[in-house]
């Protein structure tokens, strides 16, 4: 039965807290787990559960992996600490974090052989959507995978597009994502700075440029960051020149020439060594602006 999904949840950052919540919400057990004991804190005071050892997992229907990048999403499987061994046979991984197919693909086979199912599953839609379970989840695995996932899914997720039955499809499908939001975020910082040179106000870049052809969501969402003047990381700029240098890894393997993508992640680039990597990923703008000697919203002329 559903209600007796047992789900552990690694990682309870911005987006981790969100699914974890979420999936409490739906009435499964839930234990999180995070390298900070704070995150761990106030997910047990919204009542959920908390992992303290490997040993912990021995229980747990289903692991959802909520960590940075591949290099950490190995190493809470395999690492010295890691949780595989310590998983009940046929229990289901969710790996969410963005990463490059043929990892997932690695991934899938190992677990495989510790007798465990991999969902290649990255997600997309942000903290508000993690929040309220309605994240797009872009998924492949077996049919096994799907069916130990499913009441998990069902709880964080929207929409869930099934893309097939072994790993890999669905960490090709996040890399395009990728490639059109990290654009998309350069661009939304771009426009809105060259429009400053021709006294267009940030205001009113906001005000009207949604009501226009210009427009995108991530336009919409993010350029009301810059306006404010709050660069508080629902997504920090630090995300980007690893899921941009995914989608660049991946276009130079296939020969593939990606010239939008690499003029995105030098922006990156430096808005990270500008110090502004831990900012939200809107703070793109500064790159523009301080190049432009352009005052933002919230700074000093």
């Amino acid at each position: 039965m559903v209600a007796d999904t047992k789900v552990a949840v690694v990682g309870l950052g911005s987006m981790g807290m969100g699914i974890a919540r979420s999936i409490l919400r739906a009435g499964l057990d839930v234990r999180g787990a995070d390298v900070n004991p704070e995150a761990v804190a106030r997910f047990r005071e919204a009542g959920g559960g908390a992992i303290a050892a490997p040993a912990d997992y021995g229980d747990r229907d289903a692991v959802v992996i909520v960590v940075l990048n591949a290099a950490q999403t190995e190493a809470v499987l395999f690492g010295p600490q890691g949780i595989a061994p310590h998983l009940p046979q046929g229990a289901v991984i969710i790996s969410c974090a963005t990463v490059a197919p043929d990892f997932a693909r690695a991934m899938e086979a190992r677990c495989a052989e510790a007798g465990l199912a991999y969902l290649d599953a990255p997600i997309s839609g942000g903290q508000v959507r993690a929040n309220d379970g309605s994240l797009t989840v872009m998924a492949a695995g077996s049919a096994a995978a799907f069916a130990g996932a499913r009441p998990v899914l069902d709880a964080m997720a929207g929409k869930v597009f099934e893309l097939g039955e072994a790993a890999g499809p669905g960490s090709a499908m996040k890399a395009v994502n990728q490639l059109l939001v990290g654009v998309q975020l350069a661009a939304m910082g771009e426009a809105m700075t060259f429009g400053m040179t021709q006294g267009v106000s940030p205001e009113q870049f906001l005000e009207i440029i949604p009501q226009c052809a210009g427009t995108s969501w991530i336009l919409e969402n993010r350029a009301p960051h810059v306006v404010a003047g709050d660069y508080t990381p629902l997504s920090a700029i630090d995300i980007w020149p690893k899921d941009l240098g995914i989608v660049t890894d991946i276009a130079r393997a296939a020969k593939f020439s990606a010239p939008l993508t690499a003029a995105a992640l030098q922006q990156f680039l430096a808005a990270s060594g500008m110090g502004l990597g831990g900012e939200d990923d809107a703070a793109i703008a500064k790159v523009y602006a301080r190049n432009a000697r352009l005052t933002l919203p919230g700074e000093k002329g």
